[in-house]
C-alpha cells in the first residue's frame, strides 16, 4: 500500500517546520525563528492513530534567489502536485496577511483537500484569535501549537479523513518492481528503454524532460516485471528544472512500492551529494539496492577504471555496502545484459528466509571467533536468534540486556550472516530483544 502524503504549506516563519517535526517525532529539519532556514530532510513518514503516510516540509524546498512570493508560490505547487491533502499553516500571532492571502490564491485552484491549521495558539486564552481566519475560506481553523505539541490530533484526523483508501495497484506476487531513482539527467529514462527494448520514454539531454512516472509491466525469461520510473515531471517550468529536491519527492513514492530500487549514477559526472542523500532513502526503507553507473561508454578507460571508480562509490556510499555495482549504457545497450541477473539475485535475497537452527550454528560459531563483550563487568549473552521478516530480512537476537549488544558487535554479527548466507543487494536488520 502507497502511503498517503500530506504537504504543509504556508508563508515563511509560520512553524511548518516545527510542525513537521512533531508529526514525524524527530528533529529533522532545521527550526530556527528566522524565515528560510529549513535546509535539511523535506520529506519523512508519520504515523496516527492506524495510518501511516509521509510529510513534505515544503520551507525546506529551496527555490534559490527568486522573490519572496515567487518562492512560496513555487513551493505550494510542488505540494500541490505531490499531495494527497495539504495543511495550510497559518500564524495566529500575527493574524491573516497579505502573504497568506496569496497562498491561499494558489490553494483554491489545486482541488485538492486544505486542512486550515493555526499556529503559535499555545494556551486557551488565545482561542479567539482563530476565528480571522474564517475569512480564508478553508472552513474551520484548527488551533494548534508545534512548540507545546498542542492540537496535532485534531489537526491529524481531519486530514486523514481524505487520505486515499487504496492507492496501490496490485500486481502477481511473483512479479519484480523495481524502481530507477537518481538525479536529472543520469539517464533513467533511456535506461528504461534500453531494458523495455522500445522508446516508450521521452529521452533529451535536458534535466527534467520526463513527463509522468509511468509503471512499465513487461516479461523476460518467463519472469515479470514492474519497472516504475521515477523521472517524470507532471508540468514544464523553471521550479522543477532548478530544485533538485524535487526529484527526492518523485524518487520516495516510487521507493515505496519497490522491491529493488536501482541507483542510478552518470559516470561523465561522478557522485556528488545528492546522489548519496537519494540513496539512503532506499537504503532506510529497507528496500533491495543495485548501484547502476550508467554512461560508461561516454569516458575514456582502462583496465584499471572500473575497479577504481568502484573503489570511489564504496568509499561515498558505505551504508551500501551489500549493494552490487553494474556498470553500463544505457545508450549503446552494452552491458546492459548483466543488470536483470544482478535485479533477480537482489530480490531473492531480499525475501530469502534462513532456517533457525542453521542461523544459530552461525551466530554460536561467530561467538567462538568474537566472544561477547562486557560492559562495567556485565557480559553480553546471546540465548538464540530467529528471523522475524522478509524484505529486508530481520532477525531478532534474544539477549541477557539489549543495550550490552553494541553497535560494533551488532556489525559483526551482521558481517558473519553476510558471510553465511550472502544477502547480496538487500539491507539486513538485526533487533536485540531480552529473554524473558
Amino acid at each position: 500500500m502507497v502511503k498517503p502524503v500530506i504537504a504543509i504549506v504556508g508563508r515563511p516563519n509560520v512553524g511548518k517546520s516545527t510542525i513537521f517535526n512533531r508529526i514525524v517525532g524527530e528533529r529533522v529539519s532545521i527550526v530556527e525563528d528566522i524565515p528560510g532556514v529549513t535546509r535539511d530532510r523535506i520529506y519523512s513518514s508519520g504515523e496516527w492513530l492506524t495510518h501511516d503516510f509521509n510529510v513534505i516540509d515544503t520551507g525546506g524546498i529551496d527555490i534559490g534567489d527568486e522573490p519572496f512570493l515567487e518562492q512560496i508560490r513555487q513551493q505550494a505547487e510542488i505540494a500541490i502536485d505531490e499531495a494527497d491533502v495539504i495543511i495550510f499553516l497559518t500564524n495566529g500571532r500575527e493574524g491573516v496577511t497579505a502573504a497568506d492571502e496569496e497562498v491561499a490564491k494558489i490553494l483554491y485552484k489545486s482541488k485538492k483537500p486544505i486542512v486550515l491549521g493555526v499556529n503559535k495558539i499555545d494556551n486557551p486564552d488565545m482561542r479567539e484569535q482563530i476565528y480571522d481566519f474564517y475569512s480564508l475560506g478553508f472552513g474551520e481553523p484548527i488551533p494548534v501549537s508545534g512548540s507545546h505539541g498542542l492540537g496535532l490530533g485534531d489537526l491529524l484526523d481531519e486530514a486523514a479523513k481524505y487520505f486515499p483508501k487504496n492507492k496501490q495497484q496490485d500486481y502477481d506476487a511473483d512479479t519484480i518492481k523495481f524502481s530507477l531513482i537518481g538525479r536529472p539527467n543520469v539517464g533513467k529514462s533511456s535506461l528504461v528503454n534500453a531494458i523495455l527494448g522500445e522508446e516508450r520514454v521521452i529521452v533529451s539531454d535536458i534535466a527534467g524532460t520526463t513527463r509522468d512516472a509511468v509503471d512499465s509491466p513487461y516479461t523476460y525469461n518467463g519472469q515479470k516485471y514492474v519497472i516504475i520510473d521515477t523521472a517524470g515531471m507532471r508540468k514544464k517550468g523553471k521550479v522543477y528544472e532548478s530544485t533538485e529536491k524535487y526529484s527526492v519527492l518523485r524518487a520516495l513514492r516510487a521507493i515505496e512500492r519497490s522491491d529493488v530500487v536501482l541507483v542510478v549514477i552518470n559516470a561523465e559526472e561522478g557522485i556528488i551529494e545528492q546522489d548519496k542523500k537519494i540513496a539512503g532513502y532506499a537504503h532506510e526503507a529497507g528496500r533491495a539496492v543495485v548501484i547502476v553507473v550508467n554512461k560508461w561508454d561516454a569516458i575514456e578507460k582502462d583496465e584499471k577504471t572500473m575497479k577504481e571508480l568502484e573503489q570511489q562509490i564504496r568509499e561515498h556510499f558505505l551504508f551500501l555496502s551489500y549493494a552490487p555495482v553494474v556498470f553500463l549504457s544505457a545508450k549503446t545497450k552494452k552491458r546492459i545484459h548483466t543488470l536483470l541477473p544482478m535485479i533477480n539475485t537482489a530480490s531473492e535475497n531480499h525475501a530469502m528466509r534462513v532456517e533457525t537452527s542453521v542461523l544459530n550454528d552461525v551466530i554460536m560459531d561467530a561467538i567462538a571467533m568474537n566472544p561477547t563483550p562486557t560492559d562495567k563487568g556485565r557480559r553480553l549473552k546471546i540465548y538464540y536468534t530467529t528471523q522475524v521478516a522478509v524484505k529486508p530480512p530481520t532477525f531478532v537476537v534474544f539477549v541477557n540486556e539489549p543495550e550490552l549488544l553494541h553497535f560494533s558487535y551488532e556489525r559483526f554479527l551482521e558481517n558473519r550472516i553476510r558471510d553465511a548466507f550472502g544477502f547480496e543487494g538487500t539491507p539486513i536488520k538485526l533487533y536485540a530483544r531480552e529473554r524473558k
